[in-house]
């Protein structure tokens, strides 16, 4: 197959590029400066213009484009970058692909599970309505851009996709060092719900789901349990050998982080019936399983 992507140099995105070059597939990464190579394609999201060269030929396109939702602290101009460039990437892609004559067969459009807010105790899937608040809003206007693709007749999928467990990058990658130092600890009360999944099952989910006829809209790309942040704190003690007693207080995180905090200590309890439903199966569905996973991959 040749797959286009979007977001490609991002911890994800590195991660399905690897993945499909090692079973033989081509891909073409859509970048926002001048193509190094006939691998690469340029797009500025921003302005809405996409090349066409890039997405003629292939028989799907992977879109993961989109700021770090926690890398800079949530001013009203990052915040504006987080939904600009999901909302106006995704915009941009769906109108070039609906566009094409002969256009690629699936888009997979990626999401996150920040779609359903703060959910509390109560365990959701993919049959539950937006949540209230930012990040809730980005994500259902990211999912809504994709219309003109939809509309004209590519399959469309929404990957609402939880924390990743990864070494290298993401909020694992930065919790990993703090809790091998011995100063990790539970967020705020602990009683909070993290809906996580292993990258080795991100990578197969998005995989299931491009390569999958029939599947289409969102399905929630999260471990079959969501466990609280106090279980996951005690896994992440078990695993590196390493004490968990540094819990960090709610009014810290939010001196610290400010908006942002909230959904640090927010709680969502997501699960993923339309992966479960559409016979895809967990290689990591535990989260020591998960853990160990991804500090083999890291090494």
């Amino acid at each position: 197959m040749r797959i286009a992507i979007t977001g490609a140099s991002g911890l994800i995105g590195r991660a399905l590029v690897r993945s499909l070059h090692s079973d033989g597939h081509d891909t073409v990464r859509f970048v926002r400066r001048a193509p190094a190579g006939p691998d690469e394609a340029r797009w500025d999201p921003k302005a809405g213009y996409v090349d066409p060269d890039g997405l003629r030929g292939c028989d799907a396109v992977v879109h993961l484009a989109g700021a770090g939702v926690g890398e800079h602290r949530w001013t009203a101009a990052y915040k504006r970058e987080i939904r600009d460039s999901r909302v106006l990437g995704t915009a941009a892609l769906a109108r070039a692909l609906a566009g094409m004559d002969e256009p690629p067969a699936v888009l997979v459009c990626g999401s996150a599970v920040g779609y359903y807010g703060d959910t509390g105790s109560r365990a959701v899937d993919e049959s539950a309505p937006a949540g209230t608040g930012f990040l809730p809003s980005v994500c259902v206007e990211w999912e809504a851009a994709a219309a003109p693709a939809q509309d004209a007749g590519i399959r469309t999928v929404f990957a609402r996709t939880g924390l990743v467990v990864a070494a290298e990058g993401g909020a694992w990658g930065r919790m990993f060092p703090v809790f091998r130092a011995g100063i990790g600890g539970r967020l705020g009360s602990g009683r909070q719900y993290w809906s996580y999944i292993s990258m080795h099952d991100e990578i197969a989910a998005l995989r299931f789901l491009m390569e999958t006829p029939g599947l289409s809209g969102p399905f929630n790309l999260t471990a079959p349990e969501p466990l609280t942040n106090r279980e996951v704190t005690a896994a992440m003690g078990r695993v590196l050998h390493r004490p968990t007693l540094c819990a960090v207080p709610a009014p810290v995180l939010r001196v610290v982080l400010g908006e942002f905090s909230q959904d640090v200590l927010g709680s969502q309890r997501v699960r993923p019936a339309g992966l479960l439903a559409a016979g895809f199966t967990f290689a990591h569905p535990g989260i020591e399983e998960a853990l160990r996973a991804a500090l083999a991959q890291g090494v």
